[in-house]
């Protein structure tokens, strides 16, 4: 085992624990909340680039172990996972996730943004997943009316891939990604509004908003059921300069000064049925967030128990 790895390892003991003290609040809640929330759980899915460039087939067993049964696919170069499935073939890449028991889930293509994901969305309800997530296009950094109406129009500009999306069964994720057209909680707002299919949505990043709980926690409330997917991921210290590695990972849930009890209480009270990512960017992109495999899946159990908490405690 390399130095170093204790640090970051998960302690089984207080995994389960946590888990234990998680089901028992659960049912505790359950008596005193109405309607569907009193059965809420958080729906976990695993981004491939948390592994860097690892191979798909040693990501796929460690994603039940991470109370996921869900991948989400990233190319480079962030990762290059979706890469490694068109040179292995869908056939093959089938027949990874049935040996391992899980399920692909969704695409992720900023590199394709929003108005070139067909042929991806074909392949996708192929291999039975069921959501594609990408940036928005447009200018970026306009305020007020200029705002307003350049994500109308984008919205607009939507409409055919919207209907592509729902012909397969698809969902569209648009992530707020900073210097981008849809970025600021109003424009966030303002999308939501905008677009009244099921097929697209958006994938909610904390780490490109105002480090405030509380108003994080308003914005998920107002969005409702615009919110199709949402990164549990904070800003911490950043992710564009290279740091040391205990800096870096103040992005992950649990490690930064950003409490997410009101954000998951606020994913409850919507009753949001999306995943949630357990997530962050290492530097430089494209490696791993840890050495090895089992740093990596354990580091993403130590949020998942924390944010286990949060949701007791919300």
């Amino acid at each position: 085992m390399k130095r170093g790895m204790e640090m970051y390892k998960l302690n089984r003991r207080d995994f389960c624990l946590t888990t234990v003290a998680g089901v028992a609040a659960m049912r505790t809640r359950g008596a005193l909340l109405a309607g569907d929330n009193e059965s809420f759980r958080l729906r976990y899915i695993v981004g491939s680039c948390m592994y860097g460039k690892a191979d798909i087939e040693q990501i796929l067993p460690e994603l039940r172990k991470t109370g996921a049964e869900h991948l989400d696919v990233w190319p480079l170069v962030h990762g290059n996972q979706r890469e490694q499935i068109k040179k292995m073939g869908l056939d093959t890449f089938a027949s990874l996730l049935k040996k391992h028991r899980v399920k692909l889930g969704i695409f992720s293509h900023f590199d394709l943004g929003p108005f070139a994901l067909r042929d991806e969305i074909a392949v996708l309800q192929q291999l039975g997943g069921s959501m594609m997530i990408c940036g928005a296009r447009g200018p970026s950094k306009l305020k007020g009316a200029d705002l307003k109406a350049a994500v109308l129009k984008f919205a607009g500009q939507m409409k055919p891939h919207i209907a592509a999306a729902e012909e397969a069964g698809i969902v569209i994720g648009i992530e707020n990604h900073a210097n981008s057209l849809i970025e600021t909680p109003d424009s966030l707002r303002w999308f939501g509004e905008a677009v009244t299919s099921n097929s697209i949505g958006i994938a909610l990043a904390p780490y490109h908003l105002e480090q405030d709980s509380v108003l994080i926690a308003k914005l998920i409330n107002d969005l409702g059921d615009r919110l199709v997917h949402f990164y549990a991921w904070q800003h911490g210290m950043g992710c564009h300069t290279k740091l040391p590695k205990a800096q870096e990972l103040l992005q992950m849930p649990g490690r930064g000064s950003l409490d997410f009890t009101p954000i998951v209480g606020a994913l409850r009270d919507i009753n949001y049925q999306g995943w949630t990512e357990i997530f962050m960017h290492p530097v430089p992109r494209g490696i791993a967030i840890l050495e090895s495999i089992e740093q990596v899946t354990a580091e993403i159990n130590r949020s998942r128990c924390y944010l286990e908490r949060c949701l007791e405690k919300a």
